[in-house]
């Protein structure tokens, strides 16, 4: 191939060909499965672990161009690894190498055949999502989304044998077809109509739109990559995909997959249009706080752990938008620094969200794998049985509810940040708004913090509340195999690594900023963080250490140990804890998941779309049920079926099977085109 400076493009490619191979591998060695997970896996994590490495190297060098030898005529294939390419890479590929290690373990028990076309669509996955980010045409671009969506969703329907997962599989292609048109419509648009060479990146980067055809642009990349975020309302295939998915699966959809169409959003807007607006700032700063608040309040409501992870990652999708929105709104209005500060919170809680939430689904899945359960309210005292995965998902969950000195904590702490620039803006509207979103910010971290206190005390804390029957599978109530563990511990360690060093990950994103917009950080600022502080616009307005943070808290603890041992060793007095005067007490005096929400539940009702049964006065073991659904459904999409199904059917009309009237259709249509075109 044609190609200058490719270098780390040359591996990026050849890891990619390398996941290729290794999907038919795992095709053609059906017949053996222990040779796919003992061998084929774990050789796709190393290949991962390539990918992750060629983004690191490809963040210091020029970007590197290609052109393929493959493609249609006069519309050759273009690669181009650049910063943002080259950050996303690292994302895909840290990620990946996790749940790959993970599956390793993970697919061991599944049959043969299955087990082949699952290795051959995951690795075509991961090929596909990073072909997706070494795109420079919109042909290229557009091969690869549309195999990253049909892979996908194989994957997704892995048990089609299941009517609801089919549905959900249904759903979300439909809906991944959807976004897909309004893609190309923005390539369209940018392109411009100036020839074939025009499809390519470096000929969209030098057209010039007028204002309203870059809205335009704008406004069909936003909805068309929102619909493969899962930004409202344009969600409602995630929280049925990712439960129907394989747990390793679901963490790649979740935790890579969605990231694409952040990345998708930040090539077309920053890079491919240019000219950013505030107006388009403002938009997404609303529809991103909109989804983020959408996310959690439902994610409270769910007792299904996977389904409950799936609208958690719609809250961090509005989180991730809300960090865009805002740096848009600063660019627009001529504060490109702040700008920056903004894009870099956004990117390093993608990269967060990768981390995190691929530990949590991957912790969802040790316990269905153990225990068969995914209902929480048929969990309970997991952490006696599975301590090593109680540890993991701990790590997450503390993650995920941005607790310090964790990853989560870092980037929203940035959003805050970048809102507290609010006060330097001279546009009325945007500097009062902004208070108000960095608010709605702060509530959602509390009612993850509240949903993720449900999820843990329910599910390793207490007891069950009620005996069931475990199915007889092989480590039935214990932690997961070597390499399930070592695929969590690696994805746990990336939420420290993340959180305690985060200004190595401040100079990387800076890199990636001043490439999108020629504009970053201060060099005060920089030269102000270290491995030790955090200060994102100067000292005197904020700084943050989380190696100081933690060491006063193991400080803390080690004292308060010492002291115990010292003044009250040997004195501890046991005795039965306080009954309520009600000595018979049982399991299911505890909470459930559904009683946990119940205060959001009543503040927050209208959201909601209830049906609730209550038991009869003569139901010899009663129970209550809560089911809560979408209003999106009755709103948007049940209409716009009733529509479609209605408007198909008056299209039928015309099919009567006679020759003389399609030829009579055919004759209009030619007067029409001969008319009009």
């Amino acid at each position: 191939m044609d190609a200058i400076g490719i270098l780390p493009l040359d591996m990026a490619v050849g890891a990619i060909l390398l996941w290729m191979v290794l999907g038919l591998s795992g095709l053609v060695l059906q017949r053996l499965p222990h040779l796919i997970t003992g061998i084929i896996f774990p050789l796709g994590a190393l290949a991962a672990l390539a990918v992750a490495g060629t983004g690191l190297w490809a963040l210091g060098e020029p970007p590197g161009v290609a052109v393929l030898p493959l493609g249609l005529p006069d519309l050759p294939l273009h690669l181009r690894l650049d910063p943002l390419a080259a950050f996303f890479l690292i994302l895909l590929g840290g990620a990946s190498f996790g749940v790959s290690l993970f599956s390793a373990g993970y697919f061991r028990a599944m049959a043969g055949g299955t087990l082949g076309l699952l290795c051959l669509e995951y690795h075509l996955f991961l090929a596909s999502m990073a072909l997706v980010l070494l795109a420079d045409d919109a042909y290229m671009f557009m091969v690869a989304w549309e195999t990253m969506a049909l892979s996908s969703y194989f994957l997704v329907t892995t048990d089609h044998h299941v009517p609801d997962i089919r549905k959900a599989g249904f759903l979300y292609l439909l809906i991944a077809h959807v976004g897909a048109v309004a893609i190309l419509l923005s390539f369209g648009v940018m392109q411009g109509g100036h020839g074939i060479g025009a499809y390519t990146f470096a000929a969209m980067r030098e057209a010039h739109l007028s204002p309203f055809w870059s809205s335009a642009a704008f406004l069909l990349a936003f909805f068309g990559f929102g619909a493969k975020a899962g930004m409202i309302p344009l969600h409602v295939w995630l929280p049925d995909a990712h439960p129907a998915a394989p747990s390793p699966v679901s963490a790649l959809l979740s935790g890579v997959m969605l990231k694409t169409a952040i990345y998708g959003m930040v090539r077309v807007i920053y890079d491919l249009i240019g000219n950013v607006r505030w107006e388009w700032g403002v938009l997404v700063l609303a529809v991103g706080a909109a989804t983020m608040l959408f996310g959690v309040l439902f994610a409270l409501m769910q007792h299904d752990l996977k389904r409950l992870l799936a609208y958690h990652s719609i809250e961090n999708i509005g989180i991730i938008l809300l960090g865009l929105g805002m740096s848009m709104a600063f660019i627009g209005l001529g504060h490109p620094v702040a700008g920056a500060l903004g894009l870099i919170a956004a990117l390093y809680h993608t990269l967060n969200h990768a981390v995190f939430k691929g530990l949590l689904f991957l912790g969802a899945g040790s316990i269905l794998h153990a225990s068969g359960l995914r209902n929480l309210n048929d969990m309970g005292g997991l952490i006696r049985k599975m301590p090593k995965t109680a540890f993991y998902f701990l790590i997450g969950a503390l993650a995920i509810s941005a607790l310090p000195p964790l990853n989560g904590f870092v980037s929203e702490w940035l959003m805050f940040q970048t809102a507290l620039q609010a006060p330097t803006l001279t546009n009325d509207i945007v500097r009062s708004l902004l208070p108000l979103f960095a608010a709605t910010l702060a509530l959602a971290g509390a009612l993850t913090g509240m949903c993720f206190v449900k999820v843990y005390g329910i599910a390793f804390l207490g007891r069950p509340r009620e005996p069931h029957e475990r199915p007889s599978t092989p480590g039935t109530g214990h932690d997961p195999s070597g390499m399930e563990q070592c695929g969590m511990a690696w994805l746990a360690l990336g939420c420290f690594v993340l959180g305690l060093f985060p200004s190595y990950v401040m100079l990387m994103l800076n890199r990636v900023c001043v490439s999108l917009t020629g504009h970053g950080l201060s060099a005060g600022a920089l030269t102000g963080s270290n491995w030790l502080w955090l200060v994102p616009t100067a000292s005197e307005r904020a700084s943050y250490s989380p190696i100081v943070f933690m060491a006063v808290i193991v400080a803390v603890m080690l004292l308060t140990f010492l002291l115990v041992r010292r003044f009250y060793h040997g004195r501890v007095r046991f005795c039965d804890p306080w009954d309520c005067g009600f000595p018979a007490q049982t399991p299911r005096m505890q909470d459930t998941a559904d009683a946990f929400g119940q205060p959001v539940r009543h503040v927050f009702g209208p959201i909601y779309r209830m049906h609730r049964e209550l038991p009869g006065p003569d139901d010899p073991a009663p129970r209550f049920f809560l089911k809560i659904e979408d209003r999106h459904w009755y709103w948007l999409y049940l209409p716009t079926a009733r529509l479609a199904e209605f408007a198909s059917s008056k299209v039928a009309l015309l099919q009567h099977g006679r020759i003389h009237l399609y030829l009579i259709y055919t004759f209009i249509t030619l007067l029409v085109l001969l008319a009009f075109v």
